[in-house]
């Protein structure tokens, strides 16, 4: 470990992001629209791949927040907004898949369908 300073320039050109940098980045659409922020993400257990950014809407001063599964291919970091772009309309998050802060779902392979069905996407495990 060195106490040598971070240089943050660096880090804004690389390809990685540290954990800690994720969570609470905006999520926008397309148009530009807020659609929340990215409370978590879910790491699969082997491979280390992200599988899905948990983003957090609603509720009031993040108390009664819904938390949506979005799987992590659905996202695009826009350098220029500083945050992840989705192809979503407000209006879709209406009947998405979503769970409460303290009743997630368990995260398996028919969860995980369901999830990846509601976007229009092939799930990949």
């Amino acid at each position: 470990m060195t106490d040598d300073p971070i240089d943050v320039e660096s880090l804004a050109r690389s390809d990685l992001i540290a954990s800690d940098r994720v969570e609470g980045t905006i999520v926008y659409n397309r148009k530009g629209e807020k659609l929340g922020r990215i409370s978590n993400f879910m790491v699969d257990k082997q491979s280390g791949q992200v599988r899905y950014a948990i983003l957090s809407f609603g509720g009031f001063l993040g108390i009664g927040n819904d938390h949506y599964p979005l799987p992590w291919s659905m996202l695009d970091y826009d350098k220029d907004q500083g945050g992840y772009v989705v192809e979503l309309d407000k209006e879709v998050l209406d009947d998405a898949p979503r769970h409460d802060a303290e009743a997630r779902p368990v995260y398996d392979e028919p969860y995980g369908r369901s999830v990846y069905d509601y976007y229009g996407l092939t799930y990949p495990w």
